[in-house]
């Protein structure tokens, strides 16, 4: 299996896609303004003790105030609290967490009011995101987490993932670990650290200790609250840091910036595959080039088909997410029982990609098609568990109950991923009037006379749909090539899926752009 990495970076959103094998399997998208909140540090104020709850919510900035449950405060939480103390107290010198006194650990079985004041400073970190009516979710554990290695300040351990079988490996690489983890910081050994020499453990070692200093300079030198002290890297960086493997064959950006920030860590974290980040140049929008567009759009959506005319119903509520399977008009000569073993199976394989694709979490039922044999019933249920072991998110899957329904279990970080594929009338844009749309193009040209004439505006790329991008283009002399001899050879012509019949968008020269949209438009 290959996989690509398609990065489309707009002036006003950044959008992930991860195909595998050419395929869409994963699709992140955020403002370009938002920052990915989860991972990020605050110190922040204690505003209001909930007892009942034995928790309480804390200001971080939000709309709504962050919960932070008793339990969450983690053990070393003592420890935080009088180390932010000392830090706070000289502003010129930096007090080192190595000689800072380890208290004991918090009580298990304590009560929040009886820890925390209102107004006593915390600090803490984002584990979840505002996920509908709920603020973001706290802890009180800070960790900073690398290729390698996660970092744990006030940390006592060091732990192996579970998932390294080899137990001559697990023991080298804790022995390693220690010997090269400062006093007072716990680690946790990624997975994909077997094997690593220790070179490479310890530059990310000293990489994710000069963030734990550089956040914590922060807090010194600043009084005001609440203080984003460390913020997750990009989301574009952050999801290469949780996905990135040998299998990667190329990673296209369309940004420069972006484009040299990927190679950078690229570069940290595998040398040797530095080279697969590539500057996309093309005049064609990167999701259309690289098939992307249209796999969104019949990816997302209430109904998606998965082939031979079966389908699922996607509905999303909010206690749980309902996944109903139908056959459709699947015709295939064979008997019932084999049918519904069929289409489950490819549903199976399809709702493991639309989970990752989606990021639903929470809980998931899904609605197959009844079946009698129990052996086909187990069938459908490894066919399940074994297509989701490429999922990162925890998991948990129930073979199917006597109705025939399978229930899953997902993490939820952040809301589900939702895409609108439902696109407004190409003709009226939901206003219930048209005008001609053979003077659609006379439209058009008026607008390239004003960015030339009036704005000076020499060289740009119109955006249109595919049809009206062909209609411009036919013939020996074709309309564009009436326009490039009227208005210079600046203008340029280019098909965007993404784009209704008669939309339109018009990009400078360094594909920033440009509105042209008139009151006018609509006379």
């Amino acid at each position: 299996m290959t996989s690509e990495v398609i990065i489309d970076a707009q002036p006003k959103e950044i959008s992930i896609a991860l195909l595998e094998d050419k395929r869409l399997v994963e699709y992140q998208r955020e403002p370009r303004e938002a920052s990915f909140s989860v991972g990020n540090i605050y110190v922040a104020k204690v505003k209001k003790l909930m007892p009942g709850l034995n928790a309480c919510f804390v200001d971080v900035g939000y709309e709504r105030d962050a919960f932070l449950h008793y339990l969450d405060l983690g053990g070393q939480f003592n420890s935080y609290a009088k180390y932010l103390k000392q830090v706070q107290s000289d502003r010129k010198r930096l007090y080192p967490i190595q000689k800072a006194s380890r208290l004991p650990d918090l009580q298990k079985d304590g009560t929040v009011q009886n820890t925390l004041q209102v107004g006593q400073e915390v600090m803490v970190q984002i584990v979840k995101e505002p996920i509908s009516t709920k603020g973001p979710r706290l802890t009180g554990e800070i960790s900073f987490a690398g290729r390698f290695l996660v970092l744990i300040p006030f940390g006592h351990k060091v732990s192996v993932s579970s998932k390294i079988r080899s137990g001559e490996e697990r023991a080298r690489l804790k022995q390693l670990i220690q010997s090269i983890t400062p006093k007072n910081f716990g680690v946790i050994v990624r997975t994909v650290a077997e094997g690593k020499r220790v070179a490479e453990l310890d530059a990310e070692m000293k990489v994710l200790l000069n963030r734990w200093n550089e956040a914590i300079q922060r807090v010194q030198k600043t009084q005001e609250r609440p203080q984003l002290i460390f913020e997750e890297t990009g989301r574009a960086v952050a999801m290469l840091r949780d996905l990135f493997n040998p299998t990667y064959e190329n990673i296209y950006v369309n940004d420069e910036e972006i484009c040299t920030a990927v190679r950078h860590y690229v570069s940290l974290i595998a040398p040797e595959k530095a080279g697969i980040v590539k500057r996309y140049t093309g005049k064609v929008p990167i999701f259309d080039n690289f098939d992307v567009t249209k796999q969104i759009k019949s990816s997302f959506g209430k109904t998606v088909n998965y082939g031979h005319g079966c389908y699922l119903i996607i509905e999303h509520t909010e206690a749980m997410h309902v996944v109903d399977v139908n056959s459709g008009n699947r015709t295939k000569e064979k008997a019932q029982e084999q049918n519904a073993l069929d289409t489950n199976l490819g549903a199976a394989d399809e709702l493991a990609r639309q989970l990752r694709l989606r990021d639903m979490g929470g809980i998931i039922v899904v609605d197959f098609i009844d079946m009698n044999l129990a052996e086909d019933r187990q069938m459908l249920y490894e066919r399940m568990c074994k297509n989701m072991q490429k999922d990162r998110a925890r998991h948990n899957i129930l073979p199917l109950s006597k109705f025939g329904l399978m229930q899953i279990t997902r993490q939820r970080v952040r809301p589900a991923m939702d895409v609108d594929v439902d696109e407004n009338c190409p003709t009226c844009f939901g206003t219930g009037k048209i005008r001609s749309s053979i003077l659609f193009t006379d439209q058009l040209e008026r607008k390239i006379d004003r960015l030339v004439n009036k704005v000076g505006v020499r060289k740009f790329y119109l955006h249109v749909h595919p049809y009206v991008a062909a209609y411009i283009n036919k013939g020996l002399v074709s309309l564009k090539r009436k326009w490039q001899m009227k208005y210079g050879t600046g203008v340029h012509v280019i098909p965007s899926q993404k784009l209704g019949f008669l939309q339109y968008e018009f990009y400078d020269a360094r594909q920033q752009f440009i509105d042209m949209k008139e009151q006018n438009d609509k006379s």
